[in-house]
């Protein structure tokens, strides 16, 4: 089975950050996503909730706020609840894994935050495990012109 979505929008209000029992950072945040379909000069826009957790979540509400453009790379989760009047309700929610900057600055030519990163993203789980440091070694650079294997 493959559960995995990869959406590209804007921030519809800052990202909350809130932390759990535990002191677990989490994020929430919605990002309206246009379809690809359209209808004339008339397109279709969705309202999605994502949340974030830990490093992750920690990121979003550093460096993104209401407007930025985000690409957020994770999974579709659905939650059952049942609400005030005693109605079983379903939302669904995007758990992201990653979030990337979707642009650099802003149309009137400002950075769209401080410290701009733009092509970088926050430490997914399995980041950590591929780069470590001794999975590098050093290369001889003596100058000879041969290559070193």
């Amino acid at each position: 089975m493959l559960n995995h979505i990869v959406i590209m929008g804007r921030l519809t209000r800052d990202p909350e950050l809130r932390y759990t029992q535990n002191q677990i950072p989490v994020a929430s945040f919605t990002l309206a996503v246009d379809r690809d379909f359209s209808r004339g000069d008339e397109k279709q826009t969705d309202f999605i909730d994502c949340v974030a957790w830990r490093q992750t979540g920690e990121f979003v509400s550093k460096y993104f706020q209401k407007g930025s453009m985000a690409v957020v790379s994770g999974r579709l989760q659905l939650r059952k609840w049942t609400d005030k009047e005693g109605q079983n309700r379903t939302s669904a929610e995007v758990v992201a894994d990653n979030i990337y900057f979707g642009e650099s600055k802003r149309r009137d030519g400002s950075s769209s935050r401080e410290d701009s990163n733009e092509g970088f993203a926050a430490p997914g789980k399995s980041d950590r495990q591929f780069y470590t440091e001794s999975a590098f070694s050093e290369l001889d650079d003596s100058g000879d012109g041969e290559l070193p294997f």
